[in-house]
């Protein structure tokens, strides 16, 4: 595993969930597409869309079908679900793009822009996401997210946990996979992460599957830092960064 034996110099990060609330940003979208609907379940309808993200991936992971945008994968997705409901035309075509949108402007949690804000002060800070280029800038503009360049799937054409992630990430900023450190709130995305030879820190996000959630409570392994929670996460890499 990657021991700490130098100065990291730069952090990226997982977004959707480790920094912003994807599922109450999505929810309220769907709320306000489908004009409050008493028979649709909108906190359903978003853990569904979000459930066709990984299975949606897997075809571009295993070589099988050439690299898209997620922004992409999130129109087809979004077709699935809504043909399971019954939905199929409920939305126009503009009202059915406007709502995959929903993905540019989610919520920050409360502490990730002072916390991100803090770490820019000493690191490279970038995102490492699934998220395209242009989906992690309109989305960074809305949040506020403070990036010094965006990083992730679409420099590599390729989808997390692909080791080409993140490897491409560290390429970009010109520096050894051991100065960069990953961080995110999902064990999966870490240990993809430290197997290329990152630093990684982990933090949990209780809430983002909603009040029900049974995954990544805890830490899943002796990642490089583990916190309660962002802000603690931002304390301890700059006592030791």
């Amino acid at each position: 595993r990657p021991q700490m034996t130098g100065p990291i110099e730069a952090v990226i990060f997982d977004v959707f969930g480790t920094l912003v609330d994807w599922r109450s940003g999505v929810r309220a979208a769907v709320a306000t597409a489908l004009g409050q609907d008493p028979a649709i379940d909108a906190a359903a309808f978003a853990d569904a869309w979000r459930a066709e993200y990984d299975p949606s991936m897997a075809p571009i992971r295993d070589g099988s079908r050439p690299y898209v945008a997620l922004d992409q994968l999130h129109a087809e997705n979004l077709d699935r679900v809504l043909a399971a409901r019954g939905l199929t035309g409920r939305l126009s075509a503009p009202d059915q793009a406007k709502l995959v949108r929903a993905w540019e402007q989610l919520p920050p949690w409360a502490d990730t822009v002072a916390g991100l804000t803090e770490l820019r002060r000493r690191f490279l800070i970038a995102p490492c996401s699934n998220g395209s280029i242009g989906l992690m800038v309109r989305l960074a503009r809305h949040a506020g997210l403070p990036w010094d360049c965006v990083l992730g799937a679409e420099i590599a054409q390729d989808y997390k946990p692909s080791p080409a992630v993140y490897r491409t990430a560290c390429a970009a900023l010109r520096l050894d996979p051991a100065r960069v450190m990953m961080v995110a709130a999902h064990n999966g995305d870490l240990a993809a992460a430290r197997a290329s030879g990152l630093c990684t820190g982990f933090f949990p996000r209780p809430q983002e599957h909603g009040p029900g959630q049974r995954s990544d409570l805890t830490p899943a392994a002796d990642w490089d830092i583990v916190a309660e929670d962002f802000t603690g996460f931002v304390a301890a890499l700059s006592r030791i960064g």
